[in-house]
């Protein structure tokens, strides 16, 4: 998967007299877990290991294991009566000591050729890729309520592909040189961000989790890394396997942590370097506030980059075709029950094709098992992740039922005596801008709108205009004009478009992630240009012939 060439020096003087080192990458296979597979052998015993086991994650700063009185758990989302982790939280003091454990480490890990940096990740790759896939998967599955193909395309793939492509990316970017001239050299230096960056993880994707803290630390930054909850157990294994690759102590600090507690104390440090946030619109907004508020006693202005989710889209012309709508839908909408900062929750079909699309849809509808990923690999999706979410997604279900504009025509009910269980649910809007089209829900929930056939110019104004987000939409259709019209009334209307395709599924290197709006800062992780917004480049020339006279020829 991987092959380095050559070697590179970090020195500026003679920089680009060195050849650079080439790291040349593929994106990792998505393995099938068919029966009588040795991947899917070797993952079957890893989730027969972790059954009813109770994990013990502490907090991690440099080389200590810290626990703190503030023990909480993590349940597992299709079984709530087996607490998958005992972890505690990291408090403010703690929290204050990671900061200045990791400051005192960023000089020397600043200072480490780049291609030093990247090999750890480089290896890690390979141990999640080999030795650690089951492990990384099992725990992702039983954790965060995955099934094998999304833990795979996941814990898996995606993280794989994160910390391959981004090493790739990270050595590109010191071949991007400045032009030198006659008597001097100039040279580009990609530093490290001065301070610390906070990553704040989401729990929907382990790789996510890897990329926000991973990602800053191998550009030469120090990183205080807050798991989410619901994903501890998963993002703990992959802080472990980059420690056993060769990550040194301090670099990254391993600290769970109250929100709150975690946002406030690293926006009122001085050395706060930047956020790297995934997660909700008001979390971000709120940390956002705090830098503007303390921005007089910051050494810099903190790099803020978050994604923040999305009210994504499927617009379906009458030239489209029923079936790839009908399958496209049913997976980017209840695929991980919904909860893809990606997932499809509002569709728009002309009323020519509706009366099939329906039947299609409903048809599929039957076949869906929601239930234990663990016990039955026939699942499609399974719990929602805590019960926070299945109250938010239940007040939905209430909305559907009550309101004169809605109509519940597949699923619609809900129950969490084992599990947080939500059916899938397929709902018909006569109102185009109820509130359940303009607001994201985090669940197995999809709206539909029947409009006009020929309305269908009025329809991509009105996608544009309903939502706050613009992450992901897509839109189906065969004739080429209408593609066109889409693209252009959908410019700024999701930073992954796709056309004839799902709204959900990006991968590394192939679709870099992200929007803007509501939806985050669009900085596109899984790209080449990610990696430079952790760096502060510094340029260096250096003069080889001395000047000889302070007056300019014009003025003999």
């Amino acid at each position: 998967m991987l092959r380095m060439k050559s070697a590179l020096s970090q020195s500026w003087r003679g920089f680009k007299t060195f050849p650079f080192a080439a790291v040349e990458v593929k994106n990792e296979p998505i393995l099938g877990f068919k029966e009588g597979s040795k991947e899917r052998a070797d993952l079957e015993h890893a989730l027969q290991d972790l059954k009813g086991k109770t994990e013990e994650i502490p907090c991690v700063i440099g080389d200590e294991r810290v626990w703190t009185k503030d023990i909480q758990y993590q349940l597992c989302p299709f079984n709530h009566s087996h607490k998958v982790a005992k972890f505690c939280y990291a408090d403010k003091d703690l929290l204050n000591k990671a900061i200045q454990a990791s400051l005192a480490a960023r000089r020397e890990w600043d200072l480490k050729p780049v291609t030093d940096r990247a090999q750890i990740f480089l290896k890690a790759a390979d141990v999640i890729s080999g030795p650690k896939r089951a492990e990384v998967l099992a725990k992702t599955m039983i954790g965060q309520g995955k099934t094998v193909i999304q833990a795979e395309i996941d814990a898996a793939a995606e993280l794989i592909d994160f910390f391959r492509f981004n090493a790739k990316h990270a050595i590109e970017l010191e071949q991007q040189q400045p032009l030198d001239s006659d008597g001097s050299t100039n040279t580009m230096l990609y530093r490290g961000l001065e301070g610390f960056v906070a990553a704040i993880a989401p729990f929907n994707f382990t790789a996510i989790g890897g990329n926000l803290a991973g990602t800053p630390a191998m550009m030469g930054n120090v990183v205080l890394w807050k798991p989410s909850d619901t994903a501890i157990s998963a993002s703990y294994a992959v802080y472990k396997i980059l420690r056993d690759s060769g990550l040194p102590s301090n670099i990254i600090q391993f600290v769970p942590a109250e929100g709150p507690t975690f946002g406030d104390t690293i926006t009122a440090s001085d050395h706060l370097a930047g956020i790297n946030f995934t997660g909700s619109v008001p979390t971000f907004r709120r940390l956002w506030k705090q830098v503007a508020q303390n921005l007089d006693n910051y050494k810099n202005f903190p790099r803020v980059t978050g994604e923040c989710g999305g009210k994504n889209f499927h617009f379906v012309h009458r030239s489209a075709d029923i079936h790839s709508v009908v399958i496209g839908t049913i997976r980017s909408a209840f695929e991980y029950g919904g909860q893809k900062c990606s997932a499809c929750s509002r569709m728009y079909v002309p009323d020519s094709l509706w009366p099939r699309i329906k039947q299609e849809l409903l048809a599929v509808h039957r076949q869906i098992k929601v239930g234990d990923p663990v016990e039955d690999f026939g699942t499609f999706f399974s719990a929602v992740i805590d019960d926070k979410s299945f109250a938010r997604i239940k007040g939905w279900l209430d909305h559907a039922r009550t309101s004169p504009n809605l109509t519940v025509i597949a699923g619609g009910t809900c129950n969490d005596k084992k599990g947080f269980y939500v059916e899938p649910t397929i709902i018909e809007t006569k109102d185009p801008r109820d509130k359940i089209m303009n607001e994201e829900i985090f669940g197995p929930l999809l709206t539909v709108y029947v409009y006009p056939e020929n309305d269908y110019k009025k329809v991509l104004d009105l996608i544009d205009s309903t939502s706050p987000y613009a992450l992901t939409g897509a839109v189906f259709a065969q004739e080429k004009a209408v593609l066109d019209e889409a693209a252009k009334a959908l410019r700024n209307s999701a930073g992954n478009f796709y056309v004839n395709d799902k709204s959900t599924g990006s991968v590394v290197a192939q679709q870099p992630f992200g929007g803007s709006r509501a939806s985050g800062t669009n900085d596109k992780p899984g790209g080449p240009h990610y990696v430079l917004r952790w760096t502060s480049p510094q340029v260096v020339k250096e003069t080889h012939v001395p000047l000889s006279d302070w007056k300019y020829a014009y003025m003999g």
